[in-house]
């Protein structure tokens, strides 16, 4: 393929055949990333010519994580061995990927999460000092920087790049006694969607009143508490399925929340068929749900919270 056109066209003519298996998925998106990539490299090397370095060019949330929708949003960053003065080239690259996947489907983040954004387009000693800086410093953003990062995987480049970042991070955790009670206060202000009495609490105004924001309210427990639990246990892997059989044979109880995960992935699939952009795949409407999807999707929050209440208890035990 020679044009983003083509790969938008490629991804509506094909995506509806791998819609309800959440393995081919994510393999699709990965596939057409790559495609966009090689394409904006093309584009790139028409005004700057060829790269005198090697592309490392990584995913983080969602996709990062292997746990892409139909619909996404961009999170993603670049590493490279260069100098300071390499910058400029790689920021432009990160800006034609980004305008590429933006032309292709997926939103730009609207937190800038991008390899546009110079803080997630670095050189590898320049990555090195965010990330302390990131861990040692206190704030909100500072802290929800880290977590994204870590959910990070390589799409295209030399994974041991960013196996060497994360090496880098367990040792600045390791000198610290107070970063895990950063992250779970950081982390800890998920509000259940299930009432007192059992009944789903919905939002109550705007376009998407009488929905769940399915992201905020329901995945964030797994994923927060299983990415906290593969922190303490230095897991290198950033998806959360991929983490939970990391750490079961140290957390036993953990492996029961796997099949619930799973079952949340497939049951997301199956709401989202008829969604037709990124903010409609994250809001679940309640009233759509038939009673078997109510009861499942109960028994599944349940299990999150209960997830996330023992992680907390178990990092935060001794502090």
């Amino acid at each position: 393929m020679k044009s983003f056109q083509e790969v938008k066209t490629y991804r509506y003519e094909n995506i509806a055949k791998v819609s309800l298996n959440h393995l081919e998925l994510n393999l699709f998106h990965d596939d057409l990333m790559r495609r966009i990539i090689k394409i904006a490299l093309r584009n790139l090397e028409s005004e700057w010519g060829l790269p005198l370095l090697t592309l490392h060019f990584f995913l983080m949330g969602s996709a990062g994580r292997f746990e892409q929708a139909l619909w996404s949003d961009q999170d993603h960053g670049i590493i490279y061995t260069g100098t300071e003065k390499h910058q400029q080239y790689f920021q432009k690259l990160g800006l034609e990927i980004s305008e590429g996947f933006s032309l292709c489907g997926y939103e730009r983040c609207d937190g800038k999460v991008m390899a546009s954004n110079e803080l997630w387009c670095r050189s590898v000693h320049q990555w090195e000092a965010q990330l302390t800086k990131w861990l040692m410093d206190e704030t909100w953003a500072s802290l929800r920087n880290f977590s994204i990062f870590f959910d990070s995987r390589v799409l295209m480049g030399d994974k041991n790049l960013l196996a060497h970042l994360k090496t880098h991070c367990f040792k600045q955790i390791d000198q610290s006694n107070h970063v895990y009670t950063r992250l779970v206060g950081n982390m800890g202000n998920m509000r259940k969607p299930i009432g007192l009495f059992g009944h789903f609490l919905t939002e109550k105004y705007g376009p998407y009143a009488g929905t769940i924001h399915l992201k905020q309210r329901i995945f964030f427990p797994y994923v927060n508490a299983i990415r906290l639990l593969a922190l303490r246990e230095k897991v290198f892997k950033s998806s959360t399925i991929s983490r939970v059989r990391e750490l079961s044979d140290k957390f036993r109880h953990i492996k029961l929340y796997e099949e619930e995960f799973m079952r949340l992935l497939e049951l997301r699939l199956k709401l989202q068929q008829d969604c037709k952009n990124y903010e409609e795949v994250q809001h679940i409407p309640i009233s759509n749900l038939t009673k078997a999807d109510k009861r499942q999707l109960k028994r599944i929050t349940n299990s999150g919270y209960k997830l996330w209440k023992e992680t907390k208890s178990i990092l935060l035990k001794g502090v």
